[in-house]
C-alpha cells in the first residue's frame, strides 16, 4: 500500500498545480471543482504505477496520470445528468450546484483537454499510440454507458450482457490507463496486454462491490444514496442474479418494482427490493464472483515482467480495494 499511497500523492500535488482554471471562469470552475473534491484517483494511479512497474520514473506518466483522471471526471458530469443524481463524493453535483448546462459544457471541454494532456508529449510515434489506445477507450466507454441506459428499459438484460456493460463503461479505463503508462515506459507488447487484461478483471471486481456497496453499504462511508441503483432501476448483477435465483413470487415482485407497477415510496421501494435480494442470497454470490475475477487479474499481473516486490504490494492493494466499504 506505501506504492499506492506514494504514487495518489505525486498525482494530488501534480493535480494541484495544474488546475484547469481559465476564462471564462463560468466554463472551467466546475472541472476544478469536481476535480478538487476528492476520489480514489484510481485511474491516474495506475497511469502512474504502469510507468513504475518497468524501472521508470512514474512522473513521465503525470500527462497520462491527467488525461484518464480529466476524462474519467469528465463522464461523470454527463453520468450525473443522465441519472439525476443529486451528490457525488458527499457533495453537490456539477449540474445541480452550477446548473446542467454548464456541467455540459464543462464535460465537453474537459473531454478536449483529456486529449491535450496526451498530444503534449514530443514523440511523435508514442502519442500515436497513446492516441489510439485512448481513443478506443473512450469509445468504449460511451458504448458501455449505452447499453446502461438501455437497460433500464428492457425487462431480458442477461447476466453475460451485464458483465460486458460494465467491463465497457468502467474497466477499459482502467485497464487504458495502466497500458498508457507502460507504454511510457517502454514495456513491450506482451507486457502491456498482461497488465492491460489485469486492470480490465480488477476493474470489473471493482463495479460489481460498487453495486454491492450501492445496495448494502453505509451512506456516509460511499458518500452518495444508498438505493440509488434501485430507485433507478439499473439491472445489476444483483437484480439478474436475483431473478435467476428466486422463487416465482420473488421474482413477480421484483419484476413489479422495477416496472413502477407496484407504487411505493422511495425508501420502502429500496427496503422491498433489498429485501428480495437478502433472501436469494445474491450478495454472497457476487462475493463469489468478484473472488474469481481478481484471481484472473493476479493471474496476468504475475505474468508481466516486473518487480516481484511490487507485485507484491500490488496483489495486496487489489485484495483491498475489492473489499473495500467506500
Amino acid at each position: 500500500m506505501e506504492l499506492i499511497q506514494s504514487l495518489y500523492q505525486q498525482f494530488e500535488e501534480y493535480l494541484a498545480l495544474h488546475p484547469m482554471t481559465r476564462e471564462p471562469k463560468n466554463l472551467y470552475a466546475p472541472a476544478d471543482y469536481i476535480l478538487s473534491i476528492g476520489g480514489k484517483r484510481m485511474r491516474p494511479v495506475f497511469a502512474l504505477l504502469g510507468c513504475r512497474l518497468f524501472g521508470k520514473d512514474a512522473r513521465l506518466a503525470n500527462g497520462a496520470a491527467m488525461a484518464v483522471e480529466v476524462f474519467h471526471n469528465f463522464t461523470l458530469l454527463h453520468d450525473d445528468i443522465m441519472d439525476n443524481a443529486t451528490v457525488r463524493r458527499g457533495q453537490p453535483t456539477v449540474h445541480v450546484k452550477y446548473s446542467q448546462n454548464t456541467a455540459i459544457l464543462t464535460g465537453d471541454v474537459m473531454m478536449i483537454q483529456a486529449y491535450q494532456c496526451i498530444l503534449n508529449y514530443g514523440d511523435a510515434a508514442l502519442v500515436k499510440s497513446m492516441l489510439d489506445v485512448f481513443t478506443k477507450m473512450a469509445f468504449e466507454v460511451c458504448e458501455g454507458q449505452q447499453l446502461d441506459m438501455d437497460f433500464e428499459r428492457r425487462v431480458d438484460v442477461t447476466l453475460p450482457e451485464y458483465i460486458q456493460m460494465i467491463t465497457l463503461k468502467t474497466s477499459v479505463l482502467v485497464a487504458a490507463s495502466i497500458q498508457l503508462g507502460a507504454m511510457i515506459a517502454g514495456a513491450s507488447e506482451e507486457d502491456q496486454r498482461h497488465l492491460y487484461l489485469f486492470a480490465l478483471n480488477f476493474g470489473i471486481a471493482f463495479q460489481l462491490q460498487d453495486d454491492v456497496l450501492d445496495t448494502f453499504g453505509d451512506g456516509n462511508k460511499v458518500g452518495k444514496r444508498i438505493g440509488g441503483d434501485i430507485l433507478q432501476n439499473k439491472k445489476t448483477y444483483l437484480y439478474l442474479k436475483a431473478l435467476e435465483l428466486g422463487s416465482q413470487e420473488q421474482k413477480s415482485r421484483l419484476l413489479a418494482l422495477y416496472s413502477g407497477e407496484e407504487k411505493l415510496r422511495d425508501e420502502e421501494k429500496i427496503e422491498s427490493v433489498t429485501h428480495i435480494f437478502k433472501q436469494t442470497l445474491v450478495r454472497e454470490y457476487t462475493a463469489q464472483l468478484i473472488e474469481a475475477y481478481r484471481d484472473l487479474a493476479i493471474s496476468h499481473l504475475e505474468a508481466a515482467h516486473v518487480q516481484e516486490e511490487e507485485k507484491e504490494s500490488l496483489t495486496l492493494f487489489i485484495k483491498q480495494m475489492i473489499v473495500r466499504e467506500h
